[in-house]
């Protein structure tokens, strides 16, 4: 490895190489190797069943990888749970469906992991909770209970959970699929202040507006493997690869 390479990985607070996942017989994830440096937006697209949410899961050990590598800020993810942990404490998730406690209000939702996990105290970690409801829009409902919010604001509770963690990566995985479309520019805006702070994100999404606004490289997956990775605006305008040129002929019309 040069003296530059070595630089460039020490910028990098997500490391992939060769990574392999089997569910049973079905090979899921074929030898994917990326990296993503810190302050870094990658979104990720492509069909349906191409091994996007299996790959960002495996990133805080949700699923586990049979083959290959993968470091997330110095800690390598392997069985030692020691280091799963330590890595779950860098990363947040967002996922598709809300996964908010239904018994406990926004403000439990939002404090519990802080309070558990980091031992943070309690009035400490409901402080943190106000500023972080004003920051995703919605103050006024830190009382309520998730069944009593529309889906958008059920979604930006789930961002303000995460991030009430302090992670050093977020990670998303198509937060925006199960909402109305009116509901889904409030969440996407949310990810745009993210974005805009320099939060290390990686997005799996359709949204391909959002994408080119704030992506600073897209990450193009196909059965199982990662086909093309480009600067955003190199991607879209001259993409490489007759099946990216495919996928994009088709969801941009």
């Amino acid at each position: 490895m040069t003296t530059e390479d070595q630089s460039h990985e020490a910028d990098d607070i997500i490391i992939c190489r060769d990574v392999h996942k089997w569910f049973g017989n079905f090979h899921a994830l074929r030898g994917v190797t990326t990296s993503v440096r810190r302050g870094q937006v990658v979104v990720v697209i492509g069909p349906s069943g191409s091994g996007k949410s299996t790959f960002i899961r495996t990133i805080n050990r949700l699923e586990y990888h049979q083959r290959g590598q993968i470091i997330v800020d110095g800690f390598e993810m392997t069985d030692d749970v020691r280091n799963i942990d330590a890595i779950r404490r860098e990363v947040g998730m967002v996922f598709q469906s809300f996964n908010l406690f239904p018994h406990l209000t926004v403000m439990r939702n939002i404090t519990l992991a802080p309070t558990k996990v980091r031992h943070v105290p309690i009035a400490e970690a409901d402080a943190a909770a106000l500023e972080l409801l004003e920051r995703v829009g919605i103050p006024e409902q830190a009382d309520k209970y998730p069944g009593e919010l529309s889906g958008g604001q059920q979604q930006r509770v789930a961002i303000a959970r995460a991030l009430a963690m302090q992670p050093k990566v977020m990670l998303f995985d198509e937060p925006t699929s199960a909402l109305d479309p009116e509901m889904i520019k409030e969440v996407l805006d949310v990810m745009r202040e993210l974005a805009a702070s320099g939060m290390t994100m990686i997005v799996v999404s359709h949204e391909i507006g959002f994408a080119k606004e704030v992506a600073d490289s897209i990450l193009m997956f196909d059965e199982g493997k990662v086909i093309e990775e480009r600067p955003t605006s190199e991607f879209f305008d001259h993409p490489r690869e007759d099946r990216t040129k495919a996928f994009l002929s088709q969801i941009l019309g």
